[in-house]
């Protein structure tokens, strides 16, 4: 049964030419892991994130070099870039002036309202939108001994403040963050938020972890405020490849039937009629279909015996045997195909199907 969301309306604002907030798809985003002043590497990674379905990609400006390479960096890019900024407030500034479309501070660890304000009047002047991230590490003192330290309570505080700090500046072309590291608190926080303002909201568990705890956190985050309407764009935050947070967000909105992106890969978790190498099959056909667009069911089973039944609602799938495969639609057998050759087989259907007209006259038929 497909999940009835109803998305909490916020105003729009627009990070280039992507539009977030105002009931616009939610968006996926990343942030690089090189030197940004190291062009070269930040525009690779930079593509290989676009390829992977990123649609907004942040980078750090931790100095003056790579505030400047931002001019460099967007000239070989096509998304739009948001800058990185702490504490200093002429690296945002420069930020803007060199090309980035999106500004992304936190007042509170900014300083006076006189840098504030600087900042303010760059980006208006630039025409670019200004994101407020708010975290449990750099909020501010009176608010933290108000509270008793850090809860969801005192970071919604610190965002309202920071929204009419900018409002009282006459800026309003914002969105908000108040990302914390443990579900719980995240979850509070921006229910909280969503009861109180009508600022777009980019979601996710801040300092997820490693693969595996930062994929369960930030499922369990995102998707459950997703699942409540909340959230305009989403970062999935790991310790690995950004390449991997996109590929963990878009099967987020996937589970929750609210985008889809590339291919669907169903697999059993093997058992002991399983003889061949499900786990390599299946990481091989994965990277195979990294960057592939097709909106398509596939399954990859262990068995010849229950593989087409139990995933006979799959679009296409293969099934191993000893020795022998097969190639199936919708749960009847099309094809035998040597054990060796089932993931050549498999890809080339694919491909075929990809070239050819006949994939999406099918799917306009159903």
């Amino acid at each position: 049964m497909t999940l009835s969301i109803q998305r909490k309306q916020t105003r729009q604002i627009h990070v280039g030419p992507v539009p977030v907030g105002g009931l616009a798809p939610i968006t996926v985003q990343s942030m690089t892991n090189t030197q940004t002043r190291d062009i070269a590497a930040t525009v690779s990674q930079i593509h290989r994130l676009q390829a992977a379905g990123c649609e907004i990609v942040r980078v750090a400006v931790p100095d003056m070099d790579a505030a400047n390479a931002i001019t460099e960096i967007k000239r070989q890019i096509t998304i739009p870039v948001i800058a990185d900024i702490h504490f200093d407030h002429r690296l945002a500034i420069a930020s803007a002036n060199a090309g980035a479309d999106c500004l992304r501070i936190n007042p509170g660890n900014i300083g006076s309202d006189k840098k504030v304000r600087a900042i303010v009047q760059t980006a208006r002047s630039c025409n670019i939108p200004i994101r407020i991230g708010v975290n449990g590490g750099s909020l501010e003192k009176d608010i933290l001994q108000k509270h008793g330290g850090v809860n969801a309570e005192a970071m919604v505080e610190s965002a309202l403040r920071n929204i009419d700090r900018l409002a009282d500046m006459d800026f309003h072309d914002i969105k908000i963050s108040i990302k914390a590291s443990d579900v719980g608190r995240t979850l509070q926080a921006y229910r909280l938020m969503a009861d109180q303002s009508d600022v777009p909201l980019h979601v996710g568990v801040t300092e997820a972890g490693s693969l595996f705890s930062g994929i369960v956190k930030s499922s369990l985050g995102i998707g459950m405020l997703l699942s409540e309407g909340i959230g305009d764009t989403l970062r999935v935050s790991l310790t690995r490849d950004p390449v991997e947070e996109i590929r963990v967000g878009y099967e987020i909105l996937r589970a929750l039937d609210i985008r889809r992106r590339g291919p669907e890969i169903i697999s059993c978790p093997t058992c002991g009629r399983c003889q061949i190498p499900l786990f390599d099959i299946v990481e091989q056909v994965e990277a195979a279909l990294m960057n592939s667009t097709m909106d398509i069911k596939i399954a990859i089973m262990g068995c010849v015996v229950n593989g087409p039944g139990e995933a006979k609602e799959a679009d296409i799938g293969i099934a191993g045997g000893d020795g022998l495969g097969i190639l199936f639609k919708k749960g009847k057998v099309v094809k035998k195909i040597s054990q060796e050759n089932l993931v050549e087989g498999l890809l080339e259907e694919l491909n075929r199907i990809e070239k050819g007209s006949l994939w999406q006259k099918q799917k306009k038929a159903q």
